[in-house]
């Protein structure tokens, strides 16, 4: 199994609009990132946890021609507005694309993407998908997903927990959170890789900053944890140096081998 950060930056992406900070202006590549995304690839197929709005830019950066489905963590912009550009894998397979998400994420969807669901003229093409609403454990690509809640603020999000069908490595995604509850907490024990939301250096009413990420992965343990959804108060170099052997801010293109 691999796993590919197609994304690591927070919604207004790095560099920002207008912004000369020295992360915004930074040299190293690393400092620049997209809305966070990643891919998941197994010896069976490969899924995306969210379409961003550089969604296109990321699948020719990953060199992606196949995709067999979309999981959605939540239906905010930064994590769905990307999906038209799945009509190309349509194209490609003449077959509609399965999307999962919670009721609430796809029903946001639908409102958000009404032209898909509705009779329009077509022009040059509009994405075929269909609705998988997350109920519980489920199989897709060769992957066994486990959706766990977390929360975004109020609004419950998404995270997934992915292993090979038959077993092996184990690793989760969680992205735009600031609360774990006790019991989620203990399904995301025993990982060898945790993707874990870290915004910046300060407090956040919706997002963990470093600090508390940190905290977070200190009571997982996970053999390794890299941190996502990054503003542009962390520099990548620099913060990277600051931090326990097993935890790293993560990178745009960055792949790791489970």
């Amino acid at each position: 199994m691999w796993v590919r950060l197609l994304g690591t930056g927070t919604s207004h992406g790095i560099p920002v609009i207008g912004c000369a900070c020295p992360v915004c202006t930074s040299p190293d590549t690393r400092n620049s990132r997209t809305r966070s995304s990643i891919l998941v690839e197994s010896f069976e197929g490969r899924v995306v946890v969210d379409t961003t709005p550089e969604f296109r830019l990321q699948a020719l950066a990953a060199g992606l021609a196949e995709l067999d489905a979309v999981l959605f963590t939540h239906s905010h912009a930064d994590h769905i507005f990307g999906l038209d550009d799945v009509r190309i894998f349509n194209w490609r397979t003449k077959q509609p694309m399965p999307i999962y998400g919670t009721a609430e994420t796809l029903e946001t969807i639908r409102d958000r993407f009404i032209y898909v669901f509705e009779e329009t003229q077509e022009g040059g093409g509009k994405p075929k998908v269909t609705l998988n609403p997350i109920e519980g454990p489920f199989e897709v690509a060769g992957l066994h997903v486990t959706p766990l809640e977390v929360r975004h603020g109020g609004m419950p999000v998404t995270a997934f927990r992915f292993r090979d069908r038959d077993g092996g490595p184990e690793f989760a995604y969680v992205t735009d959170c600031n609360y774990i509850a006790p019991e989620t907490m203990a399904q995301l024990a025993g990982l060898d890789l945790l993707i874990l939301d870290a915004l910046g250096k300060h407090r956040h009413p919706t997002h963990f900053s470093l600090e508390q990420a940190i905290e977070v992965a200190r009571q997982l343990h996970p053999r390794r944890t890299l941190f996502t959804h990054i503003s542009h108060s962390l520099e990548h170099a620099e913060t990277n140096a600051q931090l326990p052997p097993s935890m790293a801010l993560a990178y745009d293109g960055q792949v790791v081998e489970l």
